[in-house]
């Protein structure tokens, strides 16, 4: 069965101008009947070069696919290669003994975050970034310019929320890994072969909930009385210290 979360939708004239020029996988383009302009002529003539498929629609139905009424008339579904569902993620990885580790995503609200964090995950070798549909930062335009086109070849996974991708972690044997400033430094703590890494809102952290069913929390040791860093370093320093490691052995 094809796994709907394949598909990324892009809206908005110049990054969808954009996707095109760069030649990323377009599966279609929707086109609201109002949309007019030098810009949207071009769209039309690349996407038909193209050979790529353009539905001409209307103004709700693209505020619909896209979820933002600000579209300026047009969205794009693209194929992300390595985007999938959790329960495809982790039936691939059913059974398996050797060790995996993915980031999940509780309550990052900053899409530049959220796409710094995809890139760095995916340049360290991670095998999964989870991000729920609910309450974190949509991968939007901003997201993608953060990621540097990461998004595209990242090794992304898609859940409807925080709670249940934890739920189902837990069910597949993975412990449930945090950053705060109070636990065991990073560079000392053994890690388990199945750890999913949590990383929270930027002003507020984790959530209850969250925090309920965690298993561990490990710090990263912090100099000259700094309080924290931003989770997108956070990110970066765990997920190169995992990298590291999985290199020695």
């Amino acid at each position: 069965m094809t796994d709907p979360y394949k598909y990324l939708v892009l809206h908005g004239r110049k990054p969808v101008y954009e996707a095109l020029e760069e030649g990323l996988e377009i599966v279609c383009i929707h086109l609201s009947q109002k949309a007019t302009g030098e810009i949207i002529q071009n769209i039309k003539s690349l996407a038909n070069a193209k050979g790529i498929r353009i539905e001409i629609t209307t103004e709700n139905r693209i505020s619909a696919l896209s979820k933002s009424g600000q579209h300026q008339g047009i969205a794009a579904d693209l194929k992300a290669q390595r985007m999938q569902s959790l329960p495809h993620f982790l039936s691939d990885r059913n059974g398996r003994k050797h060790q995996t580790y993915v980031v999940v995503l509780d309550g990052v609200h900053n899409p530049a975050n959220v796409g710094l964090i995809i890139r760095t995950v995916t340049a360290a070798g991670l095998d999964g970034i989870i991000i729920p549909d609910k309450g974190t930062a949509k991968i939007n335009p901003v997201a993608i310019k953060a990621s540097a086109g990461t998004v595209f070849k990242a090794p992304i996974v898609r859940v409807d929320t925080t709670s249940n991708a934890i739920d189902q972690l837990i069910e597949n044997r993975f412990e449930i890994v945090c950053l705060e400033t109070s636990g065991e430094s990073l560079y000392q703590v053994e890690l388990p072969e199945r750890m999913a890494l949590v990383l929270g809102n930027e002003t507020s952290g984790l959530n209850e909930e969250t925090i309920g069913k965690l298993s561990k929390i490990i710090s990263i040791p912090l100099a000259n009385n700094i309080e924290s860093l931003n989770v997108a370093a956070s990110a970066a320093i765990a997920s190169y210290e995992i990298f590291r490691r999985s290199l020695a052995i």
